[in-house]
């Protein structure tokens, strides 16, 4: 069964920008961008989402090639056997998808 989609109408905020008298004068930049609040809620927007997107950064800067992908299901799989915990994955990682923490017992 197909999940129901839900139709939100997303609030569009009026993008602050110079008045065409101010454009004349120089070469100020036309738009203003964001303010600290609306730059903190689009940024929350963005960074909450905590879910690895399959981009293989981590993979890449692995120095001991134990990141890789499942080829029948596309997860990314990490081989603890192979790997010496030295926390550049959890680092690179634009999502924050990878944390590091201690293993218990040993």
């Amino acid at each position: 069964m197909a999940k129901e989609c839900k139709k939100i109408v997303a609030k569009i905020s009026k993008r602050r920008s110079l008045s065409l008298k101010e454009r004349r004068r120089g070469f100020a930049p036309v738009e203003l961008g964001l303010l600290r609040k609306e730059a903190a809620v689009e940024a929350q927007r963005c960074l909450s989402l905590r879910e690895c997107e399959s981009c293989e950064i981590c993979g890449l800067f692995c120095p001991d090639l134990c990141i890789t992908r499942d080829e029948k299901t596309g997860a990314v799989q990490i081989d603890l056997d192979y790997c010496k915990g030295c926390g550049i994955c959890a680092a690179v990682c634009p999502k924050g998808a990878i944390q590091m923490v201690l293993e218990e017992g040993g």
